[in-house]
């Protein structure tokens, strides 16, 4: 019989985290904890259906009026202008003067994809995949591979995390700025940075603002947690904005899997912001055409959710909130990870655990220490040291905490 054709094919490693999440499932010791998933649980460890969101899919459930006809290229109007306003704010003055768009796109990964396409075929010149992409040193993985697929041959890092003091190096990041080659991309992290949970303050943004605006560098925010972070839209929005009222020209990928729960739906929007309504109108017409041969038209259930409920101010006020909840519950587990590792007197220092913010906290466990975790306790984290501080729950903590505390004591 013939070889297949296939058979040069290398086999790829697997993505990190969901092997972690299959290695937990077959982990049969009932002490298990999975601090590696990047989703939202509740303190009985399960996946959480926000009850505005049933509420509302009921409501899509009973409407005789809607059908499952192709939706617009761009998407499902009345989301992609709900999701553009509460990124930018209902003063918002690129609304006012009706220089934004959006393309609603399969989740934040696929905003971030239309992006990175458009920018290498019509950003700095034609096809210039010799452009430099910076991405923060650490980052989320698929913004690497994500540029790298659309074409990208330049991919850079900038100063993030300063490992000794467990915070931003400020510095060393606006350092990277000062030497970016002119209208170099910049991925910013709108709010809760994965994987540090380490944010700049609105202070240290307008540095950031002011040196990438005398530079010429195009800022790519990805806003994967509006509301998640600190139970605020506005405080977790307040960059984006102000990098608008500073009068750049933008990009910002949404992501509602996190506020909404909606992980499996897909729901995600590009805003793009521009110097006047043309110019959006001809980048949109350009989008139009990359989604054309990505994914053609978007699905509708997700959309449908979102809209309706950022369109109507009772629903938004219980969506509020719900979000509100999520990140309050993220909170105390993070102030009661802290005093239990503190009352223990675990070496080193923990209050970067409550001075970081949103989902994930990068705890400063190394390597050793991380395999320690998994082999010798069951607890399932990134080989970064990042942890999911909704995996903690008041049943587990002490669990958690006295590992944490013997990691580190016994593994250097």
């Amino acid at each position: 019989m013939a070889a297949s054709i296939f058979t040069a094919v290398p086999r790829a490693p697997p993505v990190a985290v969901f092997k972690l999440t299959a290695d937990f499932r077959e982990d049969g010791d009932s002490r298990k904890v999975n601090l590696g998933v990047g989703a939202y649980r509740t303190d009985e460890g399960q996946p959480w259906v926000l009850p505005v969101v049933k509420k509302v899919e009921q409501m899509i459930a009973n409407d005789n009026s809607l059908n499952h006809e192709y939706l617009p290229i761009l998407g499902l109007p009345e989301f992609r202008a709900n999701a553009s306003r509460i990124a930018l704010g209902d003063d918002s003055p690129a609304i006012k003067e009706n220089r934004i768009g959006s393309v609603q796109s399969l989740g934040g990964t696929g905003a971030l994809r239309i992006g990175a396409e458009f920018l290498r075929r019509w950003y700095n010149g034609n096809n210039n995949t010799a452009t430099p992409v910076y991405i923060s040193a650490p980052s989320w993985e698929n913004h690497n591979s994500v540029f790298v697929d659309a074409g990208f041959k330049d991919i850079r890092t900038y100063h993030y995390w300063d490992a000794a003091k467990r915070g931003l190096d400020l510095k060393g990041l606006l350092d990277d700025m000062e030497k970016a080659p002119e209208f170099s991309i910049f991925i910013l992290h709108a709010c809760a940075h994965n994987p540090t949970g380490t944010d700049p303050t609105p202070d240290q943004w307008k540095q950031i603002a002011a040196v990438m605006k005398r530079r010429f560098l195009f800022p790519f925010f990805d806003s994967a947690y509006q509301g998640f972070a600190s139970g605020s839209l506005d405080k977790d929005a307040w960059a984006v904005r102000y990098f608008v009222s500073e009068g750049f020209e933008l990009f910002c990928a949404q992501s509602f899997s996190k506020n909404f729960g909606l992980y499996n739906e897909r729901v995600g929007n590009l805003t793009v912001v521009g110097k006047d309504a043309d110019n959006v109108q001809r980048v949109l017409s350009q989008m139009e055409k990359i989604v054309r041969t990505t994914w053609s038209n978007p699905p509708s259930q997700g959309a449908r959710i979102v809209a309706t409920t950022l369109s109507s101010p009772q629903l938004f006020a219980e969506w509020k909130d719900n979000v509100k909840t999520m990140a309050d519950r993220v909170l105390l587990m993070r102030s009661e990870l802290r005093s239990r590792l503190e009352s223990l007197g675990t070496p080193g220092t923990w209050n970067h655990i409550t001075e970081q913010i949103g989902m994930f906290s990068f705890t400063g466990l190394n390597p050793k220490q991380v395999e320690y975790m998994i082999k010798e306790k069951h607890i399932y984290l990134m080989a970064s040291g990042r942890i999911n501080m909704c995996g903690l729950t008041t049943k587990n903590l002490d669990y958690v905490a006295k590992s944490i505390h013997e990691a580190v004591t016994k593994i250097q």
